[in-house]
Order: structure tokens, then C-alpha cells, then sequence
């Protein structure tokens, strides 16, 4: 076989194992805005694309033996690359009624088209899986060649597969979206097949020219469809870490990530008290023994920022005290910014992970607020004793953590657990429900605190609104159950925990 033959024949090995991890990696961000990018998820993508490639393999060296021309592999890569490419269209209207699942917790609703979703890949992956063996056999020219060209075709493909893994998540997804991420994988891996079609079959390439003019229509006709329709939405994105949605009604904006099951942050544009889960965190600090005036609250470290709305209301209720907000996403501070009146002068954005944040930084703060929790996705990292440990070193003498954990009716177990692994480095732990939703504050102390000292301290809160706030979380204040597990980073199941909730909730146990 010629050089030329040969070097195209690794080429091909190079953009399959590149197309087939970027599938997978893109798999997830299709599927992400309506079920979630939680473990389970990827666990359903990763074991299937596993095993499509697996039959891939199989079926490629039985196709290979029976069929061994050039011209049989680049017409199977045609194909793959064309379904490839209409997997985003097609998915579109199936993904579309798992939105419904979601909003009344329908199981056969959200499998149905999960499973419907990921179907659709079976085939292109599995023509891709096909790729590999037969290049070998393409390649093989004598028996004592084989492992050389078997272990030189397989580092080529592992090759293209690294570059497969990375173009998705910092480049081509942040940059052009989901939908057109697979339309440039799929003309990528045509290009490939119809030049190798035209070298090994001549004219016979331009019956398959159809392929790239209708992945390219589609692309045209269905450019700037919403990624998820909601009523409201004014603005969507997709970043290397979340698919973000802000929905505007009734005066106030919403800030959605990925399946849009819980609100990260909200902005009223008449000034309105937000109320909720977000003015909680506004009485953390009077859990101190009294008299704790708003005077001695100096400073503030946010981590999970998301679109500002604590450093907002402490900023309006405290004056411009010094606040560090720590976001991973720079697209949701980007929104923060531009939807949500993120612009306090006062507020310092970090982009970094929360722990990495309190691992490089000084100071010391009278109040570190933590939300990055929301079921089922909790960052095992930010839940563990060291952690806390970490926060506490943070803390002034008279400082107070508040931590946003997620629950379900009457399943306590991650809020018992978060609360008892604070207890193992804080003297003095609070939990108050939050009405009409699925969130705890908790409250932990640097002094020893009873929960008195809320009511004993309300006289000092000159602000009525505050006053107000107090007597609400007074009023939902709850005891918390003794016995529950203490996380560390040597062991912190919580994904295991967060997973047996969502499932005993959706099953109605």
C-alpha cells in the first residue's frame, strides 16, 4: 500500500477517535438543558456510547474481512458523519416533552425520551467503533506487521480522541453551542470520508454529496431556535460548565442552569423584596449571643456567587461592606452583569472553585455564605470537615457560615448530614426550612449560640424589613436529628445520598 494510502487510512483512524469522544462530551451538553448533568446522566452516556462502540468493534472486523476495500470505510464513515450531524435536529422535539416530565416529576416521562435520546446515537457510534478494526485490516500487509499496525492505529485514534475531549468543552461549545458543535463534527468527519471516497472510488463520491448540503440546510433553516423554549426567556447561553437560561416575568428575572429545576438567582426590577432563600442569609450573623448589632458586619465571602443576588440584598442592608462573590462560571457572572445588576462597587468577583478560593486567600470574613448546593449536585468537596475546617480559619472571632442544603418532604438525611459534619468543627449549628420550597439554611457558628439570640438581637435590627425576616425564620426554625454521617475527603458519599433522595421523591416513597 502507497504512503499516501496509508497516511489517509491514519487519518481516518484520527478524526474517528476524535468525532467519537466529542460525541460523547456533547452528548451530555445536548442532553444536560432537559435532564440534568448529574452522575446518572453521564453514567447512562458513557456505559451506552461504550457499548455501541463495543458492537462497533466487533461488527467492524467481521465487515472488514467480508468487504476489504478503502472504498467500504469511507462509505460507512459517510454515513456516521451524516447522523452525526441530524442528531440535534431529530433530538430536538423528543427532548422537548421531557420538560413536562420534569415539571410534574413523570417518570415515564423523563425515561421515555432519555433513553429515546440516547438511542439516537447507537448507530453513528457504532459505525464509528467499526473504523478502527477496519483500518488495521487495511493496513495489514503481512502477519508479522500486526501488532505494529494495530498498536500504531490505536495510539492515532487515542490521539484524535484527546483532541475529541478537549475541542467540546473550552472551545466549540462555549463558542458556537451545542447544535453546531455537532453539525462541524459531522462535516469534519464527511470531509474525511468523501475525500477518501473520491481517491478510492472516483466518481462514486458525488452520490453522497447530498450528505454535507443537508446537514448544512438544517443547520441554516433551524439557526437561532431556542436550545430549550421557556415563556420569558430573554436571554440563553451555553458555557463550558452549565447551559444557562434567564427568564423574565412578572416584573422579576430568573436565572436557570441546565434542566432549570431550581432558581440560582433572582433580580426584581421595581426593587421588591426577593424573599425566599436569599433573605435568609441576611439573619445568619444574629444567631451570635446578644447584643450583635448590623455594625459589626464587616465583610462578606459569597461562594456560588451565581448572578449576585446575596452580595445585592447584604449590600442594601449592610452598606457597601467588602464582598468576595466566588463563581466557577464566568459566562453566569457575565449574565450577573449584564441581566441581573451585578455592578456593586463594593463586590469582588473571583472566578474560582470555592475551596481553591479559601485555600489561596488571607482574610477573614464575619460571614462566608455557601450556595453551591442544589440536589442533586453538590460538590462532595464543599460538604466535607476540612472544608469547614478551612472556612472556619476564615471566620472572624464572632463569624457565622450559612449554607443553602436542598431537601425533600420528609427526607432530612443530607441536611441531618451537612449538619453534623459542620458540628464536628463549629460549636453551635442552626437549621431553619425555608417555606414553600425544597431549602434549609444552615447556621453555624464560630461562638457558642442558642437560638434565642435571634429574637434577643431583633430590637438591635433597625431595618423592618430584617425585623420581618427574622421573625420568619424564627417561626421555621427546626431542630436538628442527632446521628447524622460526618463527610470527610477520605469519605463523602454524597452523591450516593443526593441520588437515593431525587429517586425516593420521584418515586413518591
Amino acid at each position: 500500500m502507497g504512503k499516501k494510502n496509508q497516511a489517509g487510512l491514519y487519518i481516518t483512524a484520527f478524526a474517528s477517535g476524535m468525532i467519537s469522544l466529542g460525541v460523547e462530551l456533547s452528548a451530555s451538553r445536548l442532553l444536560a438543558p432537559h435532564f440534568g448533568d448529574s452522575h446518572p446522566v453521564w453514567a447512562a452516556i458513557i456505559s451506552l456510547i461504550l457499548l455501541y462502540l463495543t458492537a462497533g468493534y466487533f461488527i467492524g472486523g467481521r465487515w472488514a474481512d467480508r468487504s476489504p476495500h478503502p472504498a467500504t470505510l469511507y462509505r460507512l464513515l459517510a454515513w456516521a458523519s451524516l447522523l452525526v450531524g441530524i442528531v440535534p435536529f431529530v433530538a430536538r422535539p423528543v427532548m422537548v416533552t421531557a420538560a413536562q416530565g420534569f415539571a410534574d416529576y413523570n417518570v415515564a416521562l423523563l425515561a421515555g425520551p432519555f433513553l429515546v435520546v440516547l438511542l439516537l446515537f447507537s448507530v453513528p457510534v457504532t459505525l464509528m467503533g467499526c473504523v478502527s478494526p477496519f483500518v488495521i485490516r487495511l493496513l495489514m500487509e503481512r502477519v508479522e506487521q500486526a501488532g505494529n499496525v494495530a498498536g500504531r492505529t490505536y495510539a492515532i485514534s487515542t490521539a484524535g480522541s484527546l483532541l475529541g475531549t478537549l475541542l467540546p468543552v473550552f472551545l466549540l461549545i462555549p463558542t458556537v453551542g451545542t447544535r453546531t458543535t455537532f453539525v462541524v463534527f459531522s462535516l469534519l468527519l464527511m470531509a474525511v470520508a468523501l475525500v477518501g471516497l473520491a481517491r478510492a472510488a472516483g466518481s462514486q463520491v458525488i452520490r453522497y454529496l447530498w450528505m454535507p448540503l443537508l446537514i448544512l440546510l438544517l443547520a441554516l433553516i433551524l439557526r437561532g431556535q431556542p436550545i430549550k423554549p421557556q415563556a420569558g426567556t430573554i436571554y440563553e447561553t451555553e458555557s463550558a460548565y452549565n447551559y444557562i437560561q434567564v427568564v423574565e416575568q412578572d416584573g422579576r428575572r430568573y436565572l436557570y442552569l441546565n434542566e432549570g429545576q431550581g432558581v440560582h438567582s433572582i433580580y426584581d426590577l421595581h426593587g421588591r423584596r426577593v424573599g425566599g432563600t436569599w433573605d435568609y442569609f441576611l439573619i445568619a450573623p444574629f444567631f451570635n449571643p446578644a447584643p450583635f448589632s448590623p455594625e459589626r458586619i464587616e465583610s462578606l465571602a459569597m461562594i456560588g456567587l451565581a448572578a449576585g443576588t446575596i452580595p445585592q440584598l447584604y449590600t442594601n442592608t449592610y452598606g457597601p461592606i467588602p464582598i468576595d462573590g466566588v463563581e466557577i462560571d464566568p459566562e453566569i457572572v457575565h449574565v450577573g452583569q449584564e441581566f441581573f445588576a451585578m455592578d456593586e462597587p463594593n463586590l469582588n468577583v473571583v472566578v474560582a472553585d470555592g475551596r481553591a478560593f479559601l485555600s489561596r486567600s488571607t482574610l477573614t470574613y464575619s460571614v462566608v455564605g455557601i450556595d453551591a448546593y442544589r440536589l442533586p449536585y453538590i460538590p462532595w468537596h464543599l460538604t466535607t470537615v476540612e472544608f469547614f475546617q478551612a472556612v472556619r480559619d476564615h471566620l472572624a472571632e464572632d463569624g457565622v457560615v450559612a449554607i443553602n442544603v436542598g431537601r425533600t418532604p420528609g427526607d432530612d438525611r443530607l441536611v441531618e448530614t451537612i449538619a453534623a459534619t459542620l458540628a464536628g468543627v463549629f460549636p453551635s449549628v442552626h437549621a431553619i426550612d425555608v417555606p414553600a420550597s425544597f431549602n434549609t439554611i444552615i447556621v453555624a457558628t464560630v461562638q457558642p449560640s442558642e437560638a434565642e439570640n435571634l429574637l434577643a438581637n431583633r430590637p438591635l435590627m433597625a431595618d423592618a424589613t430584617l425585623q420581618q425576616i427574622a421573625d420568619e425564620a424564627w417561626s421555621n426554625l427546626r431542630p436538628i436529628a442527632a446521628g447524622g454521617m460526618v463527610l470527610t475527603d477520605d469519605r463523602a458519599p454524597v452523591e450516593m445520598l443526593t441520588h437515593a433522595i431525587v429517586l425516593n421523591y420521584v418515586l413518591g416513597r
